[in-house]
């Protein structure tokens, strides 16, 4: 039975609207080819099949259509009779085309939706077509690979999902297509990311104008297996400073006096980085064996600046770990009873409703809300500490509410919390600048180290035994610290155009009365020496600098009626001149810098952009500022800096090849950083 178009079943109107259509016509029309007909401007093929085929004539009123892949072809017209697509769509989706389907000889209908009666549903398969606004893409098995090997770098799934039964149904589901993955191939493929990227990475350093400073941090594992995760700290060009992880290697024996050596020396010669050390600081302290072991070789791999004195550092965030850990030890017990109380609290809504309810009644104006620490990260303890001594009376009523209570501290013990908590809060402050985004710079720690010497010098003096005793455990370490990295500290904060040598002046006075000047003359001499260094041993060289020679060069005119002046004949008493004055004019850039007035002090400060700004006025000091404000004061990660125990691989990972371990987690940290910016030059300070 026709219907009213003259069309015997809706097969045919589909197979026409697929067909080339005179504009402005009815879908149900056919635009015929004749030889007496003018030609007329055909409407836009819109069926997907026409990605897949062409139309050729082949004679006088006929064509055929050719597959584009394996270049068969199919009847399409005949003088005024259009065979329709249904036959070519056949060819594409149900595995004619070994071409298209890569000889699998699958079912893989793009076009047809499958009926699964398992799922439920009455409905018959239904066929579907592409709409125009949505076009079609087709399978890429080679991108899809790359993209599964990107997202187990980044989210660190283990490489064993691409063989786990739920994986390869899921993605079965999405393209019936896609190659099955075993271990080996995805493995091959994040090694095979890692090394694109760090083809990329050590493009950009090769023009890094400055020198490089590296952290080391040890980790541990199940098997007894050291890991050394070497990050590298570095100011770009454009003054950007950057932190990107460069090695993770593997070290049979961590105990041993050459382990860090070893992995240093594999750095150096990875990313070509001799003769550009300029600073190292370890998550541990080295013992004399091991850094006995390790200056040789830094000599003849590297120049020692400043005899070395900047190349071996201490991490503060180990260190302020370290003291928290003796606050937490001295006030054990009562952090216990606090920790049992807010146990009892939040274990149970009944009972953080009741809470909440004496809270309200007594109105508290606390805004912190109780939670449980966790005890291997101290700012967890910290953190619920403070908010329970906010809370205490809410805790000392809370037994009249709820009979069931009995665990409310004392007022002896809230008093002591309240102590611990005056000790752990500069702590906790100084450290959670280590946690932003934007990494500090040294010169923010010569501060906050300062600061936290200065009270705990107070608390020592305290009547109170508890105080006095934990003043001076803390206090220990502190000093270690101070008295290791003060003058890398002091020459940071020199390199301050808000500071220069006037806070090292300040900070020295309140810390050793009338020994400062000794002090000060000590940073006052070594900043005068290092400049000297950098006078006499400039760095080679790079691509960034020699790219901006080679434009000054550019400007220069011909010889013109100048030349018997500038010739080598014209001044060579004044080259001579030049020579014998030239570092007493060198050393008064650094000399006039100091004498200069200071800026103002705002919080907020781009230090980095400041000497951007100003390397043409100070050509020299400007290199050895954009060195010493890329020191790290932390070798810890970010996610790392309140631990309290040493870090340790995880199974899995533990069990890979070092070389995949090392592309995981160095590939990681390109991917997540390597296309933004990661600068510290906003250097926050309060006073």
């Amino acid at each position: 039975m026709k219907n009213p178009a003259g069309f015997t079943s809706m097969t045919e109107m589909t197979e026409i609207a697929d067909m080339e259509t005179i504009p402005g016509e009815s879908n149900n029309q056919l635009a015929l080819t004749t030889p007496e007909a003018q030609p007329i401007k055909r409407r836009k093929k819109k069926s997907m099949v026409w990605e897949y085929f062409t139309i050729e004539n082949v004679s006088a009123g006929c064509r055929r259509a050719y597959c584009k892949r394996c270049k068969q072809s199919f009847a399409y017209s005949t003088g005024s009779k259009v065979a329709g697509t249904s036959h070519l769509k056949r060819h594409i989706a149900k595995g004619t085309c070994r071409a298209l389907l890569r000889g699998q000889g699958q079912d893989n209908n793009q076009f047809i939706t499958p009926y699964n009666p398992k799922m439920g549903g009455s409905e018959p398969p239904k066929r579907r077509y592409r709409s125009p606004s949505s076009p079609f893409i087709p399978f890429d098995q080679d991108r899809c690979r790359h993209e599964i090997a990107r997202m187990i770098i980044m989210h660190e799934y283990p490489l064993h999902i691409v063989e786990h039964p739920g994986f390869i149904a899921f993605v079965q589901s999405l393209q019936p297509q896609f190659d099955k993955m075993s271990f080996n191939t995805v493995q091959g493929d994040c090694v095979a990311t890692y090394l694109r990227e760090k083809q990329s990475l050590m493009k950009f350093i090769e023009g890094i104008p400055g020198r490089f400073c590296l952290t080391l941090d040890m980790w541990s594992s199940n098997q007894t297996l050291g890991y050394v995760f070497i990050t590298g700290h570095f100011v770009d060009s454009d003054w950007k400073l950057h932190r990107w992880v460069f090695n993770v290697v593997m070290e049979p024996y961590p105990d041993s006096h050459s382990a860090l050596s070893h992995a240093i020396a594999a750095c150096i010669s990875d990313w070509s980085l001799e003769g550009k050390l300029f600073c190292l600081t370890f998550n541990h302290p080295l013992s004399e064996a091991g850094l006995e072991n390790l200056r040789p070789l830094l000599c003849v791999k590297n120049p020692l600046i400043l005899n070395g004195q900047l190349l071996i550092r201490n991490c503060i965030a180990r260190t302020m770990s370290s003291m928290a850990k003796d606050v937490l030890g001295a006030g054990q017990e009562i952090i216990k009873k606090i920790r049992d109380s807010v146990k009892y609290v939040k274990m149970s809504e009944s009972h953080d409703d009741k809470f909440i309810q004496v809270k309200n009644q007594l109105q508290v104006p606390s805004e912190k809300s109780l939670f449980l620490d966790n005890q291997t990260r101290w700012n967890t303890t910290y953190q619920m500490l403070a908010a329970a001594s906010e809370l205490k009376e809410v805790f000392d009523c809370l037994d009249t509410y709820d009979p069931d209570y009995k665990l409310a501290p004392s007022m002896e013990d809230w008093k002591l919390a309240e102590t611990l908590c005056s000790f752990l809060k500069p702590l906790f402050d100084a450290a959670s600048i280590l946690t932003t985004t934007t990494l500090p710079t040294v010169i923010t720690f010569f501060y906050e180290v300062w600061k936290i010497h200065v009270d705990l010098g107070r608390s020592i003096t305290s009547e109170d035994p508890f105080i006095s005793n934990l003043a001076k455990s803390m206090q220990e370490k502190i000093d270690k610290y101070w008295k290791d990295c003060s003058l890398v500290l002091a020459m940071a904060v020199v390199m301050d155009p808000r500071f220069k040598m006037k806070l090292v002046e300040f900070s020295f006075t309140k810390i050793y009365s009338e020994d400062a000047p000794t002090y000060i003359k000590t940073v006052d001499d070594g900043i005068h020496e290092l400049f000297l260094e950098y006078v006499a041993l400039p760095l080679p060289l790079t691509p960034t600098y020699a790219e901006e020679v080679n434009g000054a060069n550019n400007g220069k005119t011909n010889e013109s009626h100048y030349g018997n002046l500038l010739s080598d004949h014209g001044l060579t008493d004044f080259d001579v001149y030049i020579m014998e004055t030239n570092s007493q004019q060198m050393k008064s850039e650094l000399d006039q810098y100091l004498e200069e007035s200071l800026l103002p002090r705002v919080q907020e400060f781009d230090v980095l952009g400041w000497w951007k700004l100003n390397k043409m006025k100070y050509p020299t000091l400007s290199k050895m500022a954009r060195d010493i404000l890329s020191i790290p004061v932390s070798a810890a990660a970010p996610e790392s800096i309140f631990d309290i125990t040493d870090k340790q691989l995880d199974e899995y990972r533990s069990s890979l090849r070092p070389e995949t371990v090392e592309a995981l987690i160095c590939a990681k940290d390109w991917l997540h950083f390597g296309s933004s910016d990661v600068s510290n030059a906003l250097v926050k300070m309060e006073f």
